[in-house]
């Protein structure tokens, strides 16, 4: 499992990094793991699932 940074899934979706940290925060996409600062992880497979699923929504 390849585990991405808060950074790392802002850049992938294309959005602010305050934006994947409220998504987080409302379980709407869903953290692995904390590094060593308490930072919220994600596995890669879960972020492309959930940029899908936004997309066939109507987008991010």
């Amino acid at each position: 499992m390849s585990l991405m940074t808060v950074k790392e899934v802002a850049a992938f979706l294309d959005i602010q990094e305050v934006r994947v940290e409220r998504l987080e925060r409302e379980s709407l996409l869903v953290s692995k793991e904390k590094d060593i600062e308490g930072n919220p992880l994600f596995a890669r497979n879960d972020v492309e699932n959930y940029k899908k699923l936004a997309e066939r929504l109507g987008g991010l």
